[in-house]
């Protein structure tokens, strides 16, 4: 489907036409019709599929073409991090170009400056508020803000806020949103406890359910099977043999971020780091730099990552597995964007070989492998399998735990201690 095949206004189809889009994502072609209906919808879609057009076009539409107050508040975005937040107003910004409509971005920042302009925008009222709960929350607790004329109310990545503890932010916030509104959600997974929470303050939504694409074939995907203690020296290897900018490396933990960080500037490599640590200013800082191929890798944890829009980035290098197949398209789909082609490595550990493995049964295909150095050592053998369970000891109905006597004498343990398996 093209979008002027939809009842969007002249005023977003000329934006659109300028921003060269031309044909729907399955996941825009689902949800806009649905979203202009007014209906409540759960769309469940993997990050980089066009979700965020797939409300902003919808929810700009609905604002030309309803009654709606200009002074006051009329919707509210939610997003999980500050960079997401900017990611959206970008877009809010491109596609409402020739719309007369004002918006606020509503997040952290070490700026006193930037906590008035939020301020400004919240009293008096901007069309469209994107805005983080936590950062939202605080502006509430310190004065009044008028919610009443909120009709329209999204959440993205609604996932990604469960994970990180925010839904009870986000409920204090709906409850202050009048009951009559047009509520949205986006979500790469839909597990039960987002599902149940959802319930509680939607009415009724339709559920969008676009299956995960698998990664495109312009990433040329490489595995290296290795020891833990051969990332590092391996990644180091690769860098200085290949002299590339814009690498993305993502570590699955803050605190081995910073370690990574920390050795590849001892090693010479332009390295910055992304993490939560970090303040606004540094963020954007980092993020200015890494865009104008100041950086050579940019190390990275998932959920600051996923505000990370670049299109040229060569090299796509998963230090640790992500745990699920979804994760794992996401990070890769960094590389090969805007019809570049691009590469991506995955290091897969001992303790990382069951949960690559489910990532290949999902792939399709054998992920192609590359041979570790010789200067760094033996490889372990790939071979994934799931834990043994452990066998239990059988229990008297007293409680007491049954152990088995041989030739009527208790089996005495060697050292009294009991080993446990890591």
């Amino acid at each position: 489907m093209y979008f002027d095949e939809l009842p969007l206004t002249d005023n977003i189809l000329d934006a659109l036409w300028d921003m060269h889009f031309e044909e729907c994502t399955p996941v825009q072609e689902a949800s806009i019709p649905v979203i202009l209906e007014g209906r409540d919808v759960i769309s469940c879609a993997q990050t980089g599929t066009g979700k965020t057009a797939a409300y902003i076009l919808p929810l700009l539409n609905n604002l030309a073409t309803d009654q709606h107050d200009p002074t006051r508040i009329n919707a509210i975005i939610m997003a999980p991090t500050r960079e997401l937040a900017q990611q959206i107003d970008q877009q809010m910004e491109g596609f409402s170009f020739y719309s007369p409509f004002s918006s606020v971005a509503v997040y952290g920042g070490s700026d006193g400056n930037v906590w008035d302009v939020q301020k400004r925008g919240l009293t008096r009222g901007a069309d469209v508020v994107i805005a983080t709960p936590g950062r939202l929350l605080s502006h509430m607790n310190v004065y009044k803000i008028d919610f009443s004329a909120v009709k329209y109310f999204i959440l993205d990545e609604a996932d990604r806020m469960l994970d990180m503890g925010f839904f009870d932010d986000i409920l204090k916030i709906v409850s202050q949103l009048p009951r009559d509104r047009q509520t949205i959600m986006f979500s790469a997974t839909m597990p039960q406890e987002l599902r149940r929470l959802a319930k509680g303050f939607m009415r009724d939504p339709v559920e969008v359910n676009i299956a995960i694409s698998r990664p495109p074939e312009t990433i040329h995907q490489q595995a290296l099977v290795c020891y833990e203690a051969q990332k590092l020296p391996f990644v180091i290897r690769l860098l200085k043999q290949k002299r590339l900018k814009k690498v993305l490396l993502f570590v699955g933990k803050k605190a081995n971020v910073k370690d990574i960080y920390i050795t590849l500037r001892r090693e010479g490599i332009e390295a910055r780091q992304m993490h939560s640590d970090l303040t606004q200013q540094e963020r954007e800082q980092v993020m200015l730099d890494f865009r104008n191929g100041k950086v050579d890798v940019l190390v990275a944890t998932d959920i600051v990552a996923r505000g990370i829009d670049v299109d040229d980035i060569p090299l796509v290098i998963n230090y640790d597995v992500p745990r699920d197949a979804e994760d794992y398209v996401h990070r890769i789909g960094r590389t090969a964007r805007a019809e570049n082609s691009g590469e991506a490595l995955t290091l897969v550990s001992e303790k990382d070989q069951l949960f690559f493995s489910k990532i290949e049964k999902f792939l399709k295909k054998e992920t192609e492998r590359l041979s570790l150095p010789q200067e760094l050592g033996e490889a372990p053998e790939y071979n994934p399998q799931p834990p043994q369970k452990k066998r239990r000891r059988a229990t008297k109905p007293g409680g007491k735990s049954h152990k088995p006597q041989r030739g009527g004498q208790k089996k005495r343990a060697s050292d009294g201690k009991r080993h446990q398996q890591k």
